[in-house]
């Protein structure tokens, strides 16, 4: 199957999922420096793949996926800050965290297969 859209990446997609998730979770949290640094890490793994995919450059492509690759890892690492500061329970924790490992490895082998 074509890609023809980067919406039709799975990757996009799962993140798009993340973001919404991430969005319901910490909309009323009160520390606002980590909630705005855990969106524009959500935020950033969509744009990047978006914004490579309309390169239309394998190269470049590649090159965005690497840096949403990167912003994923960023989000594992807010969950599990926000799980030990109780902002969110293991449940929600679990369910977030396997996404975001998800999306990972989709754009791992979504880097491999461009090379």
């Amino acid at each position: 199957m074509r890609i023809e859209r980067f919406e039709d990446v799975i990757a996009w997609q799962k993140a798009q999922d993340l973001n919404i998730n991430l969005r319901q979770i910490f909309d009323k949290n009160r520390d606002y420096s980590f909630k705005d640094q855990a969106f524009r890490a959500a935020v950033s793994v969509m744009n990047n793949i978006a914004e490579g995919f309309d390169r239309n450059s394998d190269r470049e492509f590649r090159h965005f996926l690497y840096i949403a690759k990167g912003s994923v890892a960023e989000i594992r690492s807010m969950l599990s800050l926000a799980r030990e500061l109780n902002y969110i329970d293991e449940h929600q924790y679990y369910i977030n965290e396997a996404l975001s490992v998800e999306i990972s490895k989709i754009l791992a082998g979504f880097i491999k297969s461009l090379n």
